[in-house]
């Protein structure tokens, strides 16, 4: 085994090893797993790591999955097991993305939040020269006017009935940041320099208003108690509070 010469004894059969140090070794190398390039690993087996973008994508594969069933029967029929399910990839990796059921929410509510920024900004011409129609815009991005828009309003809603119920989850949900009444706020504010904001607005108060009534009004539609006309004709009564009628111009057709 070793190359070392072996005696032959002169009855029996022939040793192997020259000594005991040598059998062990033979033993040591033969419980040594053989190198493989490319060992094929278990159905449910975790991938390996591989590039970012491909992490990024299979992170947000499992999140659209949670959206979709949160949408439909909300999140309390979000389990580890039923997401990996609706994503068609097993339990084991929902599991090595996500180190918890919490985790997979949070990170969920997180993706989603960025998917729509980045549609409202495709949908949106930001431009504070016309601080009343970006404000009209940007209130209607609260409205179901296609299916993503429904779609996301629907997950939205199914993640604050949990809120009510889990503190873990409204501590992230219920953010005390308010990045979105802080832009409305903005908005406002950046109306008043060349005097089209009404007079006596405390910017803040009009902004959590707007948001909180845009948000309300388009769980409404979604519920079929208004139409679409009608929630427009609300939210253009509120801006034209907010704005002098006629100092900016307004959006076009509603």
């Amino acid at each position: 085994m070793c190359g070392t010469p072996v005696p032959h004894p002169g009855r029996g059969r022939p040793p192997v090893y020259c000594s005991r140090s040598c059998q062990a070794r033979a033993y040591r190398r033969r419980k040594r797993p053989l190198p493989s390039p490319d060992p094929p690993g278990p159905p449910d087996a975790a991938p390996a790591p591989g590039p970012v973008g491909t992490r990024a994508r299979r992170r947000l594969g499992i999140a659209e999955a949670v959206w979709r069933i949160a949408a439909r029967q909300g999140l309390e029929a979000a389990s580890m097991r039923a997401v990996a399910a609706e994503a068609g990839v097993s339990l084991r990796v929902v599991q090595y993305h996500f180190d918890s059921k919490h985790a997979l929410l949070v990170d969920a509510l997180r993706l989603l939040h960025e998917e729509n920024e980045r549609l409202a900004r495709e949908r949106i011409r930001y431009d504070m020269t016309d601080p009343r129609g970006l404000l009209r815009a940007l209130l209607e991005e609260f409205l179901p006017l296609d299916d993503q828009r429904a779609f996301a309003l629907r997950v939205f809603a199914a993640y604050y009935a949990r809120s009510l119920t889990d503190p873990e989850l409204a501590a992230v949900f219920l953010s005390a940041e308010q990045p979105l009444e802080r832009l409305v706020a903005d908005i406002i504010a950046a109306g008043g320099a060349p005097g089209a904001a009404a007079p006596g607005l405390d910017h803040r108060h009009e902004a959590d208003m707007l948001v909180a009534g845009a948000t309300g009004l388009g769980v409404d539609v979604l519920h079929g108690r208004r139409s679409l006309a009608e929630v427009r004709a609300v939210l253009d009564y509120h801006v034209d509070r907010v704005f002098r009628a006629g100092t900016a111009s307004r959006p076009g057709g509603g």
